[in-house]
C-alpha cells in the first residue's frame, strides 16, 4: 500500500510539472525573439502605447544614414509622421500594421520590407495581440530626419480600409 501511495505521488508530481511546462510554453509563444536590446522607451507625444528604440547607426557626414531597431508592444503605434528622404522598414519579428495616408492599412510581418516614400505621411506599429520588431533605415539625413504629426486614432488603427 505504501508503494502505491508513493508511486501515486510521484506520478501526480510528474504530471503537474509537465502541465506547468506546457503552460510556460503557451505563455512564452507570444513573446518575440529580440535581436537587439529593448532600448529606450519612445516619447508618449510620438507614440501610442510602448515603443522601444535601440539606435544602431548614428548619423554622420560619411554615411548620412540613421539605422535602428524599434520594438512595439502589442497595440503600440507611432504617430503619423514623414521623413524628408523616406524610410525603409525591415520587419524582423511579430505582426503589425503600416499605412500611407490615403491608402488602406497593410498588415506586415516578419520578413517584410516596407518602403515609405519621401515626405509622405505614414504610421506603423504592432497588431493588437502581437508585438512587432522592426529595423528602420533613414537615408540622406542631410535632408532631415522626421517630422512628427498627429496621433493615429483608434478608428484609423482598427480600420482595414
Amino acid at each position: 500500500m505504501k508503494t502505491l501511495v508513493i508511486a501515486s505521488i510521484v506520478f501526480s508530481t510528474l504530471l503537474l510539472t509537465g502541465c506547468m511546462e506546457e503552460n510556460k510554453k503557451e505563455v512564452n509563444k507570444n513573446e518575440l525573439e529580440a535581436i537587439f536590446p529593448k532600448g529606450e522607451l519612445g516619447p508618449a507625444e510620438n507614440f501610442t502605447g510602448n515603443a522601444w528604440n535601440t539606435p544602431l547607426v548614428a548619423d554622420d557626414s560619411t554615411y548620412n544614414t540613421v539605422m535602428g531597431n524599434v520594438y512595439f508592444e502589442p497595440g503600440a503605434r507611432s504617430n503619423w509622421h514623414r521623413h524628408p528622404s523616406g524610410q525603409i522598414l525591415i520587419i524582423t519579428e511579430g505582426v503589425g500594421y503600416h499605412q500611407i495616408k490615403g491608402q488602406p492599412r497593410q498588415t506586415i510581418k516578419k520578413g517584410d520590407v516596407v518602403k515609405c516614400p519621401p515626405n509622405v505621411e505614414h504610421w506603423h506599429g504592432a497588431s493588437p495581440d502581437t508585438g512587432m520588431q522592426q529595423m528602420y533605415i533613414l537615408p540622406k539625413t542631410e535632408n532631415g530626419i522626421v517630422t512628427w504629426l498627429q496621433k493615429v486614432t483608434d478608428q484609423e488603427y482598427n480600420s482595414s480600409r
